[in-house]
C-alpha cells in the first residue's frame, strides 16, 4: 500500500472509533496518524526499510506496527474487525455535509439509521427535528446535502483520477504490443471532474493486448471484453475504457474519442462544408482517406492550426485556430514561483524552511507563505505576535539566501462586511495579501457580491483567494455575481486565484477567459497545507490552459525581480 491509501485506512480507523465513543486521545491518534503519513515527503517504503517510521513525531509502537502492517501484507486485521462491528452505510451517510461522527452516532442509536435511504426517510418524516443537537434548520441542511450526493454520483476529482490514468497508459506504454498510446477524453482535455478514463491504444496485436491489459492489478471487475474495447472497473470505482486500433487510424481515433462532443460537431460541419467526411476512423474526401500521422495533420487538413485538447470545448477554438491567433498557453516549465502556502504556524504540516526547500528542490525561485489570519480560529489563524514571529523567520531565512526568496503574505478572512481581517498597520506588514472568503458563505447574491467587492477595493487586497468557495463535488459556489467582482478586480488591479487543490479549482475556467479580456492578471496557487501539496500546481496549469491564459498572464511566471517590483507597486 502507498501513503494515501495508508492514510485513508487510519482516517477510517478513527472515524470507526469516534462513531464507537472510543477515548478522545485515540481518535486524535489515529486522525493525526492519517495526516502525518499523507503529508510525509517521498515513498513511505523508505520510512519502513530504514526503520524511522517509528521515530516520526505523532507515530508510536503500536501506530507503526499498523503502518507495517499494511505496507507488507496489503490488510490490517484491526481495521477489518472494526469495518464488521459498524454498519457500511454509515460511511456513506459522514459524506453529507454537516454530519460528523458524533452525528452519524446519534442517527444510528437513537434511530437505528444505518444507510443515506434510511436518513432522507427519516428527514422527510421530520424525526430529526427532537434529536439534541439537530433540530429543523439541521435537518433541512442534512436533506440538501443527500441531494448533492445524489447529483455527484459517479463522479470523480480530476487530480484523483489522472495519476491512476497515467500510470496506466505508463505500463501500456512499457509493453511491445503498443504501439502509440495516450489518455482520451475529459481527462485530457483536463475538466475537473469526469465521469471516466479512456485510454486510446494502437497495436497489431488487440486480442493479446486487451488479455495484458485485464491483468493489471488496478483492475477491479472485467465488464467486457473485445479485440477494439475493453471495459473494466477500477478498484479506485471508476469505470475505463481501453480501445485498441490500428496504427494508421490512431490520430483519427485520438482527435474524436478525445473530444468534446460539442468541439467535434462544429469540427464535423466545417469538414462538410469543404466536403470532407470526419469520424473516429479517418478524414475523407469522397471515398479516398486523408492519410494523418498526427492531430497536427488532422487540423492542417480542415484549413486550421493545431487547437490544444484544453481548449476543445467549442468556445471559439475552431474560429481562432483558422485566423492563426490561438494563444499560446501557460505550460508548467513556465512557473517560477508558487503562492498560498500555509505552514505549522496555522494548519500547514511542514515548517517555513521545509517548505522553501522543497520548493527550490522543484526548481521554483521564491514562494508566497500566507497562513490563515486570526478569525479562522480553527485552522489556528495567526495572532498578531505570531505574525511578528513568523516575519522574522522568514527574514532570517531570506537573508542566508541569494538565490531564492519568502515573500510575506497572510491569507486574510474576508469578514461579512467585506473588510479585512486585520487593521492596516498589520496588513502593512505583509509583501502581498490573499483576502478570501471562509465563512457566512450562505448570505445572498446581492450581499456576497457586495462583500467581495468590498474586499477587492481594499488598498491591501493583492490576490483575491477561490473566489466562489467551491468544493467539487461537495459544496456549490457561493451565490455571486462572478462577472461585476472579475470587473472590479480589474479596476483595482487585484489578482485572482486559480486555487490549484483539486477539491477547488477555484476559479471555474469557464469565467478565465472573460477576465483575461477584462485585463485581470492570475496567479496559479497551490493552496498547500503540506510539502505533497505544492504539487498542486500542475492542477491549476491545466485550469489556466482550459482559459486560454499565457505566460504573461500569469504572475507566477515572472523572475524573482519582476514580481518583487510588481508586489512594491501595488503596495505603493
Amino acid at each position: 500500500m502507498d501513503k494515501r491509501e495508508i492514510s485513508r485506512i487510519l482516517e477510517e480507523i478513527g472515524l470507526m472509533l469516534e462513531i464507537k465513543g472510543e477515548n478522545p486521545f485515540k481518535v486524535r491518534a489515529y486522525t493525526n496518524g492519517a495526516r502525518i503519513v499523507e503529508t510525509l515527503e517521498g515513498d513511505i517504503g523508505d520510512y519502513i526499510v530504514d526503520g524511522k517510521i517509528i521515530g516520526i513525531k505523532g507515530i508510536g509502537e503500536a501506530l507503526s506496527d499498523k503502518i507495517l502492517e499494511l505496507y507488507e501484507t496489503g490488510k490490517l486485521e484491526y481495521y477489518e474487525n472494526l469495518k464488521n462491528s459498524i454498519p457500511s452505510g454509515l460511511f456513506d451517510i459522514l459524506k453529507i455535509q454537516g454530519i460528523g461522527p458524533k452525528k452519524a452516532k446519534v442517527l444510528y442509536e437513537k434511530l437505528g439509521i444505518t444507510n443515506v435511504g434510511e436518513l432522507e426517510y427519516a428527514c422527510k418524516e421530520n424525526r430529526l427535528i427532537g434529536l439534541d443537537g439537530f433540530g429543523e434548520k439541521t435537518q433541512s441542511k442534512i436533506l440538501k446535502g443527500i441531494e448533492d450526493i445524489k447529483k455527484f454520483s459517479g463522479q470523480y476529482l480530476y487530480g484523483y483520477v489522472v495519476s491512476v490514468a497515467e500510470s496506466i497508459k505508463n505500463k501500456l506504454l512499457e509493453s511491445p504490443l503498443v504501439i502509440r498510446c495516450d489518455i482520451a477524453g475529459s481527462l485530457r482535455r483536463k475538466k475537473e471532474i469526469v465521469k471516466d478514463i479512456d485510454i486510446l491504444a494502437s497495436s497489431d496485436k488487440p486480442l493479446m493486448l486487451m488479455n495484458y491489459f485485464t491483468t493489471f492489478e488496478e483492475v477491479d471487475k472485467i465488464l467486457s471484453k473485445g479485440d477494439t474495447k475493453t471495459s473494466v472497473r477500477l478498484k479506485l470505482g471508476i469505470m475505463m475504457d481501453l480501445r485498441v486500433v490500428e496504427d494508421f487510424q490512431y490520430p483519427y481515433a485520438l482527435h474524436h474519442f478525445t473530444g468534446s462532443k460539442q468541439h467535434n460537431t462544429a469540427l464535423r460541419h466545417r469538414g462538410k462544408a469543404a466536403g470532407i467526411k470526419i469520424n473516429e476512423y479517418g478524414l475523407f474526401k469522397g471515398d479516398e482517406l486523408i492519410p494523418c500521422k498526427d492531430e497536427q495533420d488532422i487540423f492542417n487538413a480542415l484549413g486550421l492550426d493545431y487547437i490544444p485538447p484544453e481548449l476543445r470545448e467549442n468556445t471559439g477554438e475552431i474560429e481562432e485556430a483558422e485566423k492563426r491567433s490561438l494563444p499560446k498557453l501557460i505550460e508548467y516549465k513556465d512557473i517560477k514561483g508558487a503562492f498560498h502556502i500555509h505552514t505549522n504556524y496555522s494548519d500547514g504540516s511542514s515548517s517555513i524552511e521545509d517548505m522553501a526547500e522543497a520548493a527550490r528542490r522543484m526548481g521554483l525561485s521564491y514562494i508566497g507563505i500566507s497562513d490563515h489570519s486570526r478569525s479562522a480560529f480553527y485552522a489556528n489563524g495567526l495572532k498578531e505576535d505570531d505574525i511578528k514571529r513568523q516575519i522574522e523567520e522568514i527574514e532570517r531565512y531570506n537573508a542566508k539566501c541569494s538565490d531564492f526568496k519568502i515573500f510575506k503574505g497572510i491569507e486574510a478572512d474576508i469578514l461579512p462586511d467585506g473588510s479585512l481581517d486585520y487593521d492596516d498597520e498589520i496588513l502593512y506588514l505583509f509583501d502581498f495579501v490573499i483576502a478570501s472568503v471562509h465563512s457566512n458563505l450562505g448570505m445572498s447574491r446581492d450581499k456576497m457580491t457586495a462583500r467581495v467587492i468590498n474586499a477587492v477595493k481594499n488598498r491591501h487586497t493583492t490576490i483575491l483567494g477561490h473566489m466562489t468557495s467551491r468544493i467539487l463535488l461537495a459544496r456549490e459556489a457561493c451565490d455571486m455575481d462572478v462577472y461585476a467582482v472579475i470587473d472590479a478586480a480589474a479596476e483595482n488591479d487585484v489578482i485572482i486565484e486559480i486555487n490549484s487543490d483539486p477539491h477547488r479549482l477555484d476559479l471555474d475556467w469557464r469565467y478565465i477567459k472573460y477576465a483575461k479580456s477584462k485585463g485581470v492578471k492570475f496567479g496559479i496557487n497551490p493552496d498547500a497545507h503540506s510539502i505533497e501539496g505544492l504539487n498542486n500546481i500542475r492542477f491549476g496549469v491545466g485550469i489556466a490552459r482550459k482559459g486560454w491564459l499565457e505566460a504573461g498572464d500569469i504572475i507566477n511566471s515572472m523572475s524573482l525581480k519582476e514580481l518583487g517590483d510588481y508586489f512594491e507597486r501595488h503596495r505603493r
